[in-house]
């Protein structure tokens, strides 16, 4: 098995898995490293490295899905829809961790200014270096044996966790990767066809 087929196989095996559970074999500082690692790793355009991470472990791990969940009381049309919304986000408190991930808005200003000729896609880049970020977190949890799910209730929490999270006001928040242990697999993948999706062009 070669090395460029190492990579192809953890990118096919990378799924969206919601049945987590807590049996990490990873110690904590484990899983800290790795997931500091990969975003440490991750480019970013001018490599300026806009992602910011914060890493929830334990109770911090379930009071971000207890905070969504009273955030979302407001927003769910029923009763019924809203014990189906509890159901999915205890689901994402039987994971072992949640990753926040936010872009630093004071470097892409920053950047902004320093390279006038570029600025109007400095933004567009950083959400690029979060896209790159969270996968990077995302097989490098895949290549341990973990799984994971990406979830975006942002911007509607954005304001609770940053009261609770201590989180400055020039971060933004993109997403939240939940991880743990593979308690079942995920389901297959279907694929746009080839003949849409690329063109080979000599």
């Amino acid at each position: 098995m070669t090395l460029e087929n190492d990579f192809l196989q953890l990118e096919a095996s990378r799924r969206s898995v919601y049945n987590l559970g807590k049996n990490v074999t990873l110690t904590e500082a484990q899983l800290v490293e790795l997931i500091k690692t990969a975003v440490k790793e991750a480019p970013t355009a001018f490599n300026n490295q806009t992602v910011r991470t914060v890493i929830l472990l334990g109770n911090k791990h379930t009071q971000v899905w207890d905070i969504v969940a009273d955030r979302l009381k407001a927003e769910v049309p029923s009763a019924e829809a809203y014990q189906a919304t509890l159901a999915k986000l205890d689901g994402f408190k039987e994971g072992y961790a949640t990753v926040l991930f936010y872009t630093d808005t004071d470097v892409v200003t920053e950047f902004e200014q320093k390279f006038a000729l570029y600025a109007d896609n400095f933004y567009d880049w950083s959400e690029q270096g979060h896209g790159i970020a969270a996968y990077a977190v995302w097989l490098a949890a895949t290549a341990a044996g973990l799984g994971a799910n990406l979830q975006h209730y942002n911007p509607l929490i954005d304001e609770q966790f940053a009261e609770a999270f201590d989180i400055p006001a020039n971060w933004r928040l993109r997403s939240q990767l939940i991880i743990g242990s593979l308690e079942a697999e995920a389901g297959e993948k279907a694929y746009v066809a080839d003949d849409i999706r690329f063109r080979v062009e000599k």
